[in-house]
């Protein structure tokens, strides 16, 4: 997989994350889904991740990739993790360091991107990367940078969109363009950003990444509940807190649209 042309990177919409105000700890904000319906599929596999390794996160240390207004990287740090978080928006890492601070959390966050993340060589024994990988131009660089700052042995641990018919009916089509069920911003995604298992694979084994396993997701309720609930929002009967009370992703072996793994460092 190589670097996205500039005329398919150009139609992403990256720019919401630089918006004023607290975009990500308002319930009744789109972000907000994240923490509701997201957090609990990947914080959870996460966990079982580390349990399986038999990793104790204390002294230990992790870098969250693309850490917007905190969200991942709260979950990370009360995991017991000494946690650090890069982003290039400096309206959503003001959100980070102010709801931190409001929650007693220690976590250090930082202007960096994923293609020039600003540590040594072996800083972090533990990488995240999550709902980020289908956003940057330069995937091969943001692989081989994540290497660069693990520690030998050291866990990478990722989610990302997959490029099928499917994501793009549902992740593309249902929850951003067709208005009747649509919650997400326009061009949040771009369909042609998204990275198969196999590309991401290939990318971990050149830059010396011992890829482990892949695992997926699916809603908590069946597909015609999930397309009521979301037209229940779109009509305004329900607002992004009460969708995400009713509407969140669990572990599944369908990798057709989000799906999570991880690899090792050798």
């Amino acid at each position: 997989m190589e670097k996205i042309a500039k005329e398919i990177y150009d139609q992403i919409n990256n720019e919401v994350y630089k918006s004023q105000g607290d975009i990500w700890w308002t319930p009744d904000n789109i972000l907000y889904l994240l923490k509701t319906s997201i957090n609990p599929w990947r914080v959870g596999y996460a966990a079982r991740v580390l349990e399986k390794l038999n990793i104790d996160a204390k002294n230990k240390k992790a870098l969250e990739v693309g850490s917007g207004g905190g969200i991942l990287a709260e979950e990370i740090c009360k995991m017991g993790f000494s946690t650090t978080g890069i982003d290039p928006a400096d309206e959503s890492l003001e959100t980070a360091r102010n709801h931190a601070r409001a929650e007693g959390l220690s976590i250090v966050y930082e202007k960096g991107t994923g293609e020039q993340i600003p540590y040594p060589d072996q800083s972090f024994d533990c990488v995240f990367c999550c709902d980020v990988l289908e956003h940057v131009r330069d995937l091969p660089k943001v692989i081989s940078e994540i290497s660069r700052v693990l520690k030998s042995g050291g866990v990478f641990i990722y989610d990302t969109l997959n490029r099928t018919f499917v994501s793009k009916l549902v992740a593309i089509k249902i929850w951003q363009e067709w208005k009747r069920w649509a919650f997400m911003p326009p061009n949040l995604h771009v369909w042609k950003m998204f990275i198969k298992p196999g590309e991401i694979k290939e990318l971990l084994a050149k830059n010396n990444l011992e890829w482990q396993e892949h695992g997926g997701s699916q809603p908590n309720v069946s597909i015609p509940q999930m397309l009521g609930f979301l037209r229940k929002r779109a009509k305004g009967e329900w607002n992004f807190a009460e969708l995400g009370k009713h509407f969140w992703l669990v572990e599944s072996k369908d990798m057709n649209i989000l799906y999570c793994g991880y690899a090792i460092k050798k």
